[in-house]
Order: structure tokens, then C-alpha cells, then sequence
């Protein structure tokens, strides 16, 4: 029913700017293959990952601690190491010189084998469900259904697929205090347009549905099987003229090991962001 899906999305989208996404029809045996795939990645010896090191077109590698994502409120990193992998562009395409665009970086094949083929049918199926949901979400802005559709928006977007490792407590002793700043992954908002997280049953994910308030109130988003968390980043929270929300987010863990894939979209490098029309009026002028 998809008058039902627009109308809770949109007061998701109004509310907390996350929702939840479930049949979506990637099968859950694929999505434990993903799962399985990523966690052979990281449990290879450091030398091996650092082969693979995030190369100037982010794509590869990231170590623990590399990312600090609130410098104001973290003493060190991140306590999470990541992996990038984004649109397969050759590197003598004209079109890999643009930002985010270029030939990803894979493990051997010797040592994983079916990996890449795995990640790519993943990073296909993760957009086309991303643009299951774009449809959906024009629909709550009062937009075409195919907006969002067209080549210079999503036709030719711009796709991030991110494996996420926590260490757990057992490894590193690493439980997370923001009291004394040490943090999963810090509190911010994601820049994008949307992103889908699937994760596995570890809860360690918080949301701020009000950045300004003193003191910020956090709140859990409980994993769900199968499912992915969805959530709005600051380019749609600008392009709706700030009626649709990015809230902050933030990782705080409690010792466990935790994995998660990150899917990040965008449109095309050739996409106007502007305040939408369905966004504006005499009392509500663009920002």
C-alpha cells in the first residue's frame, strides 16, 4: 500500500529524519553472505588489510582509529576499521577523474575468493533498494514518483558501500564513555542524500532527535533482522528547505563486537541542489 508507506515515511521523515525499511527483497541468506564476507575481511592479519590501504579516491581500507567524526567531543578515533567501496569507474575513464568515481581496490583472490563478487552484487542491490525508497520519499515532498529517477539525480548516482568493524572489549577493552569521549563512531549527521545501515543483532546505534538541546537526550535504534535503518542526510534536509530532518547519530558501545554495512547516496556530480518547489511558500521561503 503505498499511500501507507508515504504517509508513515513522511512522518518519520518530519519526526527524526530515520525509519526503518523491511521487505525490500534482498534475501536474508544473501544479506548473512555479505555479513560473512565482511567479517573474513577484517579478521586478516593487519598486514594484509594494510596492503589495501584508502587510496586518494577512498576507496579501501580504513584503521582503527582513523576517523574522528566530533574532534570536540572525541580523545581519540573512531574505535571502528572500515572498508570503502564505491561506482567501479576504469581508471582510463575520463570520468574517474571526478570526486568519489574510480576503480575500486579488492582483496586477492587467493585469499578471499568470492569477495568481490559478492560486494558488487551487493552494492547493485543496496541502490536499487535505495531507489525503491527515493521514489517513496518524493512521493511524502509532493514530487513526481520518478524524480529523483532521472540521470543527473539517481540515474547516475554517486554510491558508497562501507563495511564497519567494531572491536570488542575483549580485544581491545575498548568500551565506549562519552563522559570521557571515547565512542564507537562520534555524533554526526551524514552529508548525503540518504543511507541505508544494515547491522547485525548488537545494538550500539543512538540517535539526538534535538542537536541543540542541553544535554543532548540519545536514544537506542534496536537492530532489526533483515531490515535496514534508513536515514535522511543534510543534503535532503537543505534540498526539502529543512522540512525533512538529518539528525545526529553516534556508535556507543558496550564491549561487544559489532559489524555494519553503511550505504551512502548520492546523485550525480551534475545534479542543481536547490530548494525544491513543493518545499516553499510565501511563509516558508527558501533557506
Amino acid at each position: 500500500d503505498i499511500q501507507r508507506s508515504v504517509a508513515l515515511l513522511k512522518q518519520a521523515c518530519l519526526d527524526s529524519g530515520f525509519f526503518y525499511v523491511l521487505d525490500h527483497g534482498i534475501s536474508q541468506e544473501f544479506m548473512d553472505e555479505v555479513f560473512a564476507e565482511s567479517k573474513k575481511f577484517f579478521e586478516l592479519p593487519n598486514s594484509e588489510k594494510m596492503k589495501l590501504l584508502r587510496n586518494e579516491k577512498n576507496r579501501g581500507y580504513t584503521p582503527m582509529l582513523d576517523e574522528i567524526l566530533d574532534p570536540e567531543n572525541q580523545v581519540n578515533g573512531d574505535y571502528k576499521e572500515g572498508y570503502y567501496i564505491g561506482v567501479e569507474v576504469p581508471a582510463d575513464d575520463p570520468q574517474s577523474n571526478r570526486p568519489f568515481y574510480g576503480p575500486n581496490q579488492w582483496p586477492s583472490e587467493e585469499i578471499l575468493p568470492k569477495w568481490r563478487e559478492v560486494m558488487e552484487q551487493y552494492h547493485r542491490e543496496a541502490l536499487r533498494v535505495a531507489k525503491s525508497v527515493a521514489r517513496i520519499i518524493a512521493l511524502a515532498l509532493n514530487l513526481d514518483e520518478d524524480f529523483f529517477d532521472r540521470p543527473e539525480m539517481l540515474g547516475d548516482s554517486i554510491a558508497t558501500l562501507r563495511l564497519l568493524h567494531y572491536e570488542g572489549g575483549q580485544k581491545t577493552g575498548q568500551v565506549s564513555n562519552p563522559s570521557k569521549g571515547v565512542y564507537g563512531a562520534g555524533a554526526h549527521s551524514d552529508y548525503g542524500l540518504i543511507t541505508l545501515l544494515a547491522t547485525d543483532d548488537v545494538v550500539g546505534l543512538q540517535i539526538c532527535k534535538d542537536r541543540n538541546a542541553q544535554p543532548q537526550v540519545w536514544e537506542y535504534v534496536a537492530p532489526v533482522k533483515g531490515g535496514f535503518i534508513v536515514n535522511l542526510g543534510d543534503m535532503l534536509e537543505r534540498w526539502s528547505n529543512s522540512i525533512f530532518r538529518s539528525t545526529l547519530h553516534r556508535v556507543v558501545l558496550d564491549g561487544q563486537e559489532r559489524y555494519s554495512i553503511a550505504f551512502f547516496v548520492e546523485p550525480s556530480h551534475d545534479c542543481v541542489v536547490e530548494c525544491l518547489p513543493t518545499c516553499k511558500s510565501e511563509t516558508n521561503p527558501p533557506k
